[in-house]
C-alpha cells in the first residue's frame, strides 16, 4: 500500500514538472512589439504575445533607443514602463524625446524576445503665454511720449501759469488807469487855466475902472 502511494506521488510530481514548461510557453516564445508613436515626447508601444495576441502580464525587460533621422543625435537606452493610459498592452518611457524626427527601436528580452521600430516626429511645443520675448507696452492714455510732447497745462501755483495770465489780464487795466489819470490831469490843467484867465480878466477890469474913476 505504501509503495503504491509513493509511486503515485512520484508520478504526480513528474506530471507537474512536465506541465510547468507547457504553461510557461502557452503564449508562445516571442512577443509582438508595435511602436505606436509618442505622447508629449514619451515613446509609446504595445506589447502582446505573438501566438495569441494576449497582453503580457509579466514584467517586461525592454530597451528603447532612438537616432535622429539625420544621424546627428542619439538617445537611450531607456527602459519601458507600463502606460496606464493604454492598458493592458500599453508601455511607454519615463524619458522624453527632444523635438525632431527620430528612428525609434524597441528590443524586448524578457519574458520573450521581440523587436519593433518606427519613425517618430516630435513637434516643437510653443512656449506658454507670458514666457515669450518682452514687447514694448503701449503708453497709458494721456502719457506724454518723445514723439508727442505733453500738452498738459501747468499747475495753478506755478510761475509759468501765473505770468501769462497776469500779463493778459493787467494790460487792459493799466491802459484804463492811464487814460483815467490822463483825463484827470488834463481836466485839472484846463480848470487851472480857465481860473487863471478869469482872474486875469477881472484884474484888468478893475484896473480900467480905477483909471476911469
Amino acid at each position: 500500500m505504501r509503495i503504491r502511494i509513493a509511486f503515485s506521488a512520484v508520478l504526480t510530481a513528474l506530471g507537474l514538472m512536465m506541465l510547468t514548461p507547457v504553461a510557461a510557453h502557452a503564449h508562445g516564445d516571442t512577443v509582438k512589439v508595435v511602436v505606436t508613436g509618442q505622447r508629449t515626447g514619451h515613446v509609446t508601444a504595445d506589447i502582446t504575445w505573438e501566438n495569441d495576441g494576449d497582453a503580457v502580464d509579466e514584467a517586461v525587460a525592454a530597451t528603447v533607443n532612438a537616432v535622429s533621422v539625420d544621424g546627428s543625435r542619439t538617445v537611450g537606452p531607456w527602459r519601458l514602463v507600463r502606460d496606464p493610459a493604454a492598458a493592458p498592452a500599453g508601455w511607454t518611457t519615463a524619458e522624453t524625446l527632444p523635438p525632431g524626427s527620430w528612428k525609434v527601436s524597441v528590443d524586448v528580452g524578457f519574458p520573450a524576445l521581440g523587436h519593433g521600430d518606427l519613425e517618430v516626429a516630435v513637434p516643437v511645443v510653443d512656449p506658454a503665454p507670458g514666457t515669450g520675448a518682452p514687447t514694448a507696452s503701449a503708453p497709458a492714455p494721456g502719457t506724454p511720449t518723445a514723439a508727442q510732447p505733453s500738452a498738459a497745462a501747468p499747475s495753478a501755483g506755478s510761475p509759468s501759469a501765473a505770468a501769462p495770465a497776469a500779463s493778459t489780464a493787467q494790460v487792459p487795466a493799466a491802459d484804463t488807469e492811464g487814460y483815467a489819470v490822463w483825463w484827470t490831469t488834463a481836466g485839472v490843467a484846463a480848470t487851472a487855466l480857465a481860473g487863471a484867465a478869469v482872474g486875469l480878466f477881472l484884474r484888468r477890469r478893475r484896473v480900467r475902472r480905477g483909471r476911469l474913476g
